[in-house]
């Protein structure tokens, strides 16, 4: 109808008055209305019923494939326990809860139609991935920034499984010191066992730049753990930890302020039983974390014996500038191994001596 909808009723009302007019003539009145037949009569027969000439709902009576308004409301009252969670991951919770349940499609339709979708998160793409093939084999640890409390400031410690996206601890600290870093670290060693290798950033208390190693890295390398530090300005490199801690973020921080250390550990707690235990990963095939974990066959050595070196090593103890002394010449390897006994060895590729705390490699300068 080439009507414009400025003025749609009061042409309505102008066409009906004139066209219930003794000795009107209807089709004449359309083509000057510019409407059909069709809807010429149709609008005379609602005025002359008292329908009104108001347009009606398109959405039909009655749609029988549509959800059930149980399940539908199940769906939305999941969705608000759980505010972050997409239609997938609310699809597999309620069939772990051995509730019906739709078509994902169907449950994004619902959430749709209920005003729970946000449209930026809706058009967001996944990262390309890539993980670990077994647990255990690298953990990725970090600090998820200064989050500001009623009382004081947290510092939520956070490692994660890279393969089974397990959340091995998230601790609500309150700094971000090496000694802080260490004793949350006994704790999840004596609970889990210990990984062959961990990933952490550059700033404090992990490393300075990124080429120079702190001494909770030595005290890692004396458990026989491998470190590695991601590059400078490329937080990609802690993907698995980066998305633990957007997820973070939504979920937990997102929600009321934390009071003090004691309210955010307990909410931390909970939540982590939820993300571990409940929290469905489309990168994990929307299994949780937990089916995928398994804790570490290795246990952690409270008192680790001194690095052993074979007879006939070349090895030398790191003085006090943090460097050793080799056939007249001195070399760097850091102040983080003051004091610590290390062997040399020689690659034959580059000329280059590499040395070694125990089993762990490192480049003199």
């Amino acid at each position: 109808m080439p009507w414009q909808d400025v003025s749609k009723m009061q042409l309505r009302k102008e066409f009906v008055m004139l066209a219930m007019q003794e000795g009107a003539n209807v089709r004449q009145l359309c083509r000057r209305f510019e409407i059909s037949p069709t809807t010429g009569y149709k609008w005379l027969a609602r005025e002359q019923q008292g329908e009104g000439l108001s347009d009606r709902s398109r959405q039909p009576r009655h749609s029988p494939g549509r959800c059930p308004d149980a399940i539908a409301q199940r769906i939305c009252l999941l969705r608000q326990e759980h505010p972050a969670w997409g239609a997938r991951k609310l699809a597999h919770r309620l069939k772990h809860l051995g509730e019906e349940v739709p078509a994902i499609s169907t449950v994004h339709a619902v959430l749709q139609r209920h005003g729970l979708i946000d449209p930026a998160v809706a058009s967001s793409r996944p990262w390309q991935r890539f993980e670990h093939a077994a647990p255990n084999d690298l953990w990725q640890m970090d600090f998820k920034g200064h989050v500001p409390m009623l009382e004081g400031c947290c510092h939520p410690l956070t490692i994660v499984d890279d393969h089974s996206r397990y959340a091995v601890c998230l601790h609500a600290c309150s700094d971000e010191t090496e000694i802080t870093v260490r004793e949350r670290l006994q704790e999840v060693f004596r609970r889990h066992g210990l990984p062959a290798r961990m990933t952490m950033d550059n700033g404090s208390p992990w490393g300075n730049d990124g080429s120079h190693y702190t001494r909770l890295d030595v005290w890692l390398m004396k458990q026989g753990i491998r470190v590695s530090h991601s590059r400078p300005y490329h937080p990609q490199t802690q993907g698995k930890d980066e998305r633990f801690h957007r997820s973070l973020k939504a979920e937990v921080l997102q929600g009321l302020p934390l009071r003090h250390l004691a309210d955010a550990q307990s909410r931390f707690d909970r939540w982590r039983e939820i993300y571990n235990q409940q929290r469905p990963h489309q990168a994990l095939d929307m299994q949780v974390p937990i089916q995928r974990y398994r804790q570490s066959s290795r246990p952690y050595n409270e008192h680790p014996p001194a690095p052993h070196y074979a007879e006939g090593d070349i090895v030398r103890k790191v003085c006090e500038y943090g460097k050793i002394g080799w056939k007249g010449q001195s070399w760097r390897v850091g102040k983080a191994f003051i004091s610590e006994q290390m062997r040399l060895r020689s690659n034959a590729e580059d000329g280059v001596f590499d040395v070694y705390l125990g089993h762990s490699v490192h480049r003199a300068a």
